[in-house]
C-alpha cells in the first residue's frame, strides 16, 4: 500500500508564488493546495489538517501572523513557515516567537525551500513510522486481551501464565478500571476449562432479596413469583468459570453460602433439600481492601482466607505509565475501524498529555479518553486539542474541540468580557504563585498544557513567574 503524500498548504495573494511552490513541492513529493485568501486557507486547514502551511506575512483582511496564532492557538500540528519581503524581517522573528518554525524572504533560495520540504517529509515519515511501530508494539506485547511491556503488568502475565492451569479459586484486587475482568477471562482461557462456559456477574448490581437465587437456583414456588424452576449461576457455569466481580458488595448471610460451596463443590437450590454438585472455577474481583474489611465485620475472614490462597494484584495505571503508548495504539487501532475513520495515531504533544495524566480511573478512563477524542476528532492524527477536549467532559457531555478560526472582534459585552478576562488573570497569578513559579506544575493545576499556559500568560501580559 503507499503511503499518503504529505500534505502542503501555501496562501499567499501572489498567484506567481503559488505557481512557484507548487512545483516544487510537488517535485519533493507533496500533494500542494494553493488559496490566495487567509480565511480560506484557515477552512482548509481545519479540513485538511496539513502537515505543512506556507502563508505570506501581508494579505487583505487575515495576514501572515493572525493565521500564526490561530493555528497554534488551536493545536495544529503543522510545521508553519511565514514568507516575507526583505523590510519586513522583524515581523518574521515575531512570527517564530508566536509559533512558526522559520521565515522564507522574497525572492525563494530555491535550495533553502526544497529543503524545507526534505525537513516536513522526513518528519511526516519519522512520525508514521514511529505510529506503526507503536502499533506493531502494540500486537506484540498483548497477552489474552490485555496489553503491556512495564514489569509490573508482565509479572502479572506471568503469574496468570502459572495459575491458569491448576487454581480452582482465585482473588483479583486493583483499583477501579484496571482491568480485573480481563483477568479473569485470561485465567479462564489459558486453562483447561477455555472451551466451557464463562460467566460473570457484578455483585454490586444485584437486588440482595434476589441474590441467593441468583447464586444457586430456585425451585418452583420458593417465594412469590417464583413460578418456574430456575439454575443459578453456579450450575450455569458447570465445568467452566464463574466470575464474582465487586465481591465486597456480597451480602454477610451469602458470604457463609459461598464458602461452603467452595469447600464442598455442591449448591444447594432455594427451596429444594437436594444438593446440586457442580464443577466451578471461582474468580472474584475487588477494589476494596478486604482484609480491612474482616477485621471491621463487613467480611467474613474465613471466605477472605479460601479466597487468598491465590491473589492477583492489578498494578494501578499510574505505576506502568511506560504502558500508556501502547494501550493508545491499541484503543485508537479499534476506534479507528469502529468509526470508519483513518487516524493513524496521536501527535506527541498529545501522547505527553496521555502519559502525564492522573488517570484516577486507570485504564477505563484511558479507553473512554480515547474513545471520544476519536469520535470528535477530524484529522488523521489525535492533536493536542483534541485529547485535552476529550479529558475535560463537561456537564452536558464532552466539550468539543473548538474550531480554527482567526482572532475575531470582541463582543459587545466588553465590560463583561473584561471582567472575566482580569478573574482569570488573577488566577492565574495566584496558581503560578502557589506553584513557586513552576510553570509545568501551575499548568497541571490549572488544567492546561504547558503551550496553552504559555499562550494565556502572553495575553494577560504575564512575563514572568510571579514570586
Amino acid at each position: 500500500m503507499t503511503a499518503a503524500k504529505p500534505l502542503l498548504l501555501v496562501v499567499d495573494d501572489e498567484t506567481a508564488v503559488l505557481s512557484l511552490i507548487r512545483r516544487v513541492g510537488e517535485g519533493e513529493g507533496f500533494e500542494v493546495v494553493t488559496c490566495t485568501d487567509g480565511r480560506q486557507g484557515l477552512e482548509i486547514a481545519e479540513a485538511r489538517h496539513p502537515d505543512l502551511v506556507m502563508v505570506d506575512l501581508r494579505m487583505p483582511e487575515v495576514g501572515g501572523l493572525e493565521i500564526v496564532r490561530a493555528l497554534r492557538a488551536a493545536d495544529a500540528k503543522a510545521m508553519i513557515v511565514l514568507m516575507t519581503g526583505h523590510g519586513s524581517i522583524d515581523s518574521a522573528v515575531e512570527a517564530v516567537k508566536l509559533g512558526a518554525a522559520d521565515y522564507l524572504t522574497k525572492p525563494f533560495d530555491l535550495q533553502r525551500l526544497k529543503d524545507t520540504f526534505a525537513t516536513v517529509r522526513d518528519e511526516t515519515e519519522r512520525r508514521a513510522r514511529m505510529m506503526a511501530v507503536d502499533r506493531e508494539v502494540a500486537k506484540r506485547v498483548e497477552f489474552a486481551g490485555m496489553i503491556g511491556r512495564s514489569a509490573a503488568i508482565q509479572e502479572v502475565f506471568d503469574l496468570i501464565r502459572r495459575l491458569a492451569p491448576h487454581v480452582r479459586a482465585a482473588l483479583i484486587s486493583g483499583e477501579t478500571g484496571t482491568g480485573k475482568e480481563l483477568v479473569a477471562r485470561a485465567l479462564h482461557q489459558c486453562g483447561p476449562r477455555r472451551s466451557r462456559k464463562f460467566v460473570a456477574v457484578n455483585c454490586s448490581a444485584v437486588v440482595e432479596t434476589l441474590f441467593e437465587s441468583e447464586l444457586f437456583g430456585h425451585m418452583r414456588g420458593a417465594f412469590t413469583g417464583a413460578t418456574d424452576a430456575k439454575a443459578g449461576l453456579f450450575e450455569t457455569a458447570d465445568g467452566g468459570t464463574l466470575f464474582l466481580d465487586e465481591i465486597g458488595e456480597l451480602p454477610l448471610s451469602l458470604q457463609a453460602k459461598l464458602l461452603r460451596v467452595l469447600e464442598t463443590g455442591e449448591v444447594q437450590r432455594v427451596g429444594s433439600l437436594q444438593p446440586v454438585r457442580t464443577d466451578v472455577r471461582v474468580v472474584c474481583a475487588t477494589n476494596r481492601d478486604l482484609a480491612a474489611e474482616a477485621a471491621s465485620g463487613r467480611f467474613r475472614s474465613d471466605l477472605l482466607y479460601r479466597l487468598n490462597v491465590v491473589q492477583i494484584m492489578l498494578p494501578s495505571l499510574r505505576e506502568r505509565r511506560e504502558d500508556i503508548p501502547y494501550l493508545t495504539a491499541a484503543f485508537i487501532r479499534e476506534f479507528s475501524e469502529r468509526f470508519s475513520k483513518a487516524i493513524s495515531g496521536v501527535a506527541l504533544p498529545a501522547e505527553r498529555i496521555l502519559v502525564d495524566a492522573p488517570w484516577p480511573g486507570n485504564i477505563r478512563q484511558l479507553r473512554n479518553v480515547l474513545e471520544r477524542a476519536c469520535m470528535l476528532t477530524e484529522g488523521p492524527v489525535l492533536t493536542e486539542q483534541d485529547v485535552t477536549a476529550s479529558l475535560r467532559p463537561t456537564a452536558g457531555g464532552v466539550s468539543a474541540p473548538s474550531a480554527i478560526r482567526p482572532f475575531e472582534p470582541a463582543s459587545a459585552d466588553g465590560d463583561s468580557g473584561r471582567a472575566l478576562s482580569s478573574l482569570e488573570r488573577q488566577h492565574i497569578m495566584k496558581v503560578i504563585a502557589e506553584t513557586g513559579g513552576n510553570k509545568a506544575r501551575a499548568a497541571r493545576q490549572l488544567g492546561l498544557s504547558r503551550r496553552a499556559l504559555y499562550r494565556r500568560l502572553e495575553r494577560h501580559g504575564i512575563a514572568e513567574p510571579v514570586k
